[in-house]
C-alpha cells in the first residue's frame, strides 16, 4: 500500500468525507481529546501486547503524531517514548485508509534511510490509521518487526488490527468525554464480542484468568486440543492436563507469577485429546488498571512439540560433532607431542605448536561442549568466561595473576578461535619476557563495548622494566596481528612501557557473535 507524504508544513491534506485538514486542526483536535491521560493507560498497553501476540511482532504500538514528533500512548517490546516526526512511519499509516503495510522498509525508498532500521532494526511494519469520529487523523496502532515479512500479515492479523485499533478509538472518546458515554459502552461490548470471536479463530490456545488466577475463559482452541468439554478446565483443574513430571514445576511458576506480578513463561507437556503430551509453550501477561493493580491475566499456549524435537535432535547431532572435534584436537596434539619426542632439536617448536592446538581445543569445548560433564560453569557465551579458561594455565587459581574488569560481551563459535590464539599468546610472551616472568606479575584486561566496537585491554605490571620495543617479531606475533585483523576485521596496537606491555585489540562488534548482526 502506498501513503501520501504529509510533512508539518505541506499543503492540508484531505481525508474522504471529510475535507481538507491541516496541522492547525489536527492540534486542537489532539488537544480537544486530552490525549495526555491515556499516557502508559493500562486498557491501551492490553491492546498492544495483543497486537503483539496477535501479529507476532517484536514491538507495538499506539503513536501521536504531532507536529515535530511521535510519541507513544502505549509502547510494547520498546522502552521509547518516541520519536522524531522524521522518522515515524506512523505519520505515513495515519493518513491511509486502511491498513499501510511495509514488508521491507529496506526497499522502501521512504524509509530505506530511517534511522530505526539500525536501531532497533526495523524491517516490516504494519499500521492502522487512528482517525476521529469528525475524520481528524491522529497516529496510528502499529506492530513493527525486525524481519523482513514479503507475504505481510495473514487476514486474521489484518482484521484483528483493524479490530484493536477500533478499540484504541474507543478508548481515544471515551477520554475526550471523561466518561463512559453509552456509545462507548456498546463500543466496549462489541470490542469484547469481536475479542472473543478473534480469540476463538486463532491457532494458539488463548486463556484468561481473573486476579486471583482462577482460570474463566478458554478458547475454542483450548477445547479442540484437549478435547475437554467446555467448562470442564475452569479453577484450578487446568493443572491435570498437564503431564505428572511437570505439574508442580508449572504451579511453581504460576504461583511465583502471581505473588510478583511478573511475566508467566514455562514449557510443558499438556495432554492432546488422543491421549498423548505434547510440548507446549505457556506465556501469560497481567492487564493492569490506572493504578497498577492487575485486574486480570491474559495467556496463551502454543504447540511447539515438533520444535521441540528438532531441538533435541539436533542438540544430540551437535554434541556428538563437538566430541569428535575434541578428539581431533586431541589427536593433532598427541601428534605433535611423538613428533617432538622423535625429533628432539624441533621439540621446542613442536612443543610452542602443541600448547597452541590446546587453547584452541580448551576455547572450542567453552563454547560447544561435547557433554553436559564437559559443560562450562559460566555462560558458554560469555567473554569473560572464556577468558578465565584460556588463562588457567598460567594461574594456579583465577584471579591470581590476571584480572578481568568491564563490559561482558557475548562470543560464540565464529569469534572463539581468533580470540583464543590472540590470548594464549599473549600470555605466553607474558610467561617467558613479560609480567608474568617475575612472581609479583600481574595482567589486567578490560573490555570496553562502545556499541560499535569492543575494546579490548591488555596491560601488564609487575614484570621485568622494558627499555625499547624489539626489532624483531616471531611467528607468535603474526599470529596475533593475523587473527586480529584478517579473521576478526579489528585493529591491533601495542605499546612497550617501562612498567610493562600494553595492548589495545579493537574489534567491531558484530565480528564477536552472529547475534550481533541479527
Amino acid at each position: 500500500m502506498s501513503a501520501p507524504l504529509c510533512p508539518a508544513d505541506a499543503a492540508p491534506a484531505t481525508i474522504a468525507g471529510a475535507g481538507p485538514i491541516d496541522e492547525r486542526q489536527r492540534r486542537a483536535t489532539i488537544d480537544a481529546y486530552n490525549l495526555v491521560a491515556l499516557r502508559r493507560a493500562a486498557a491501551l498497553k492490553q491492546i498492544t501486547d495483543f497486537a503483539a501476540r496477535l501479529c507476532e511482532a517484536e514491538i507495538a504500538l499506539v503513536s501521536l503524531v504531532e507536529e515535530d514528533e511521535q510519541s507513544f500512548l502505549s509502547a510494547t517490546g520498546t522502552d521509547l517514548d518516541g520519536t522524531p516526526r522524521a522518522m515515524s512511519f506512523c505519520a505515513y499509516a495515519m493518513w491511509q485508509d486502511d491498513i499501510m503495510v511495509v514488508p521491507d522498509a529496506t526497499q522502501d525508498p521512504r524509509f530505506a534511510d530511517n534511522p530505526l532500521l539500525v536501531d532497533p532494526g526495523v524491517r516490516f511494519y504494519a499500521g492502522a490509521p487512528l482517525v476521529t469520529e469528525e475524520g481528524v487523523p491522529l497516529g496510528a496502532l502499529c506492530v513493527l518487526g525486525t524481519s523482513p515479512r514479503p507475504a505481510g500479515l495473514t487476514a486474521l492479523q489484518l482484521d484483528g488490527l483493524r479490530v484493536l485499533g477500533a478499540a484504541v478509538m474507543a478508548r481515544v472518546h471515551g477520554s475526550r468525554d471523561h466518561a463512559v458515554s453509552q456509545v462507548a459502552r456498546r463500543e466496549a461490548e462489541d470490542s469484547e464480542t469481536r475479542f472473543r470471536i478473534l480469540a476463538d479463530t486463532m491457532p494458539q490456545m488463548v486463556w484468561s484468568t481473573l486476579p486471583d488466577g482462577y482460570h474463566d475463559y478458554y478458547n475454542a482452541r483450548w477445547y479442540a486440543f484437549t478435547g475437554t468439554p467446555e467448562g470442564s478446565t475452569d479453577g484450578e483443574a487446568w493443572n491435570g492436563m498437564f503431564h505428572a513430571d511437570d505439574q508442580e514445576r508449572a504451579w511453581a511458576a504460576w504461583r511465583h507469577a502471581l505473588g510478583t506480578g511478573e511475566p508467566y513463561q514455562i514449557e510443558y507437556r499438556l495432554r492432546h485429546h488422543d491421549g498423548t503430551y505434547r510440548w507446549v509453550l505457556g506465556r501469560a501477561l497481567p492487564i493492569r488498571d490506572a493504578a497498577g493493580t492487575i485486574t486480570r491475566w491474559f495467556g496463551t499456549c502454543t504447540d511447539i512439540h515438533q520444535q521441540r524435537l528438532a531441538m533435541e535432535e539436533r542438540e544430540i547431532v551437535s554434541q556428538e560433532l563437538s566430541h569428535r572435534i575434541k578428539n581431533i584436537f586431541s589427536v593433532v596434539a598427541g601428534l605433535v607431542h611423538l613428533t617432538g619426542r622423535t625429533h628432539p632439536p624441533l621439540a621446542g617448536l613442536l612443543g610452542e605448536l602443541r600448547q597452541r592446538i590446546t587453547a584452541l581445543g580448551r576455547a572450542h569445548d567453552f563454547v560447544r561442549p561435547h557433554s553436559d560433564q564437559s559443560r562450562p560453569s559460566v555462560r558458554q557465551d560469555s567473554l569473560h568466561g572464556l577468558l578465565e579458561e584460556l588463562f588457567i594455565p598460567y594461574q594456579s587459581r583465577s584471579g591470581e595473576r590476571f584480572t578481568i574488569k568491564g563490559d561482558n560481551v557475548v562470543v560464540d563459535d565464529r569469534a572463539a578461535t581468533p580470540l583464543a590464539l590472540i590470548f594464549h599468546e599473549l600470555a605466553t610472551n607474558a610467561s617467558k619476557y613479560g609480567a608474568l616472568s617475575s612472581i609479583d606479575g600481574r595482567v589486567t584486561m578490560i573490555v570496553t563495548d562502545t556499541g560499535r566496537d569492543v575494546v579490548l585491554l591488555w596491560h601488564e605490571q609487575g614484570g621485568p622494566t622494558l627499555h625499547d620495543a624489539p626489532t624483531q617479531h616471531g611467528f607468535g606475533s603474526q599470529l596475533i596481528e593475523m587473527s586480529a585483523k584478517r579473521q576478526l576485521g579489528g585493529t591491533l596496537v601495542r605499546e612497550w612501557h617501562a612498567d610493562g606491555l600494553r595492548v589495545e585489540v579493537r574489534v567491531p562488534r558484530e565480528a564477536f557473535s552472529r547475534l550481533a548482526t541479527t
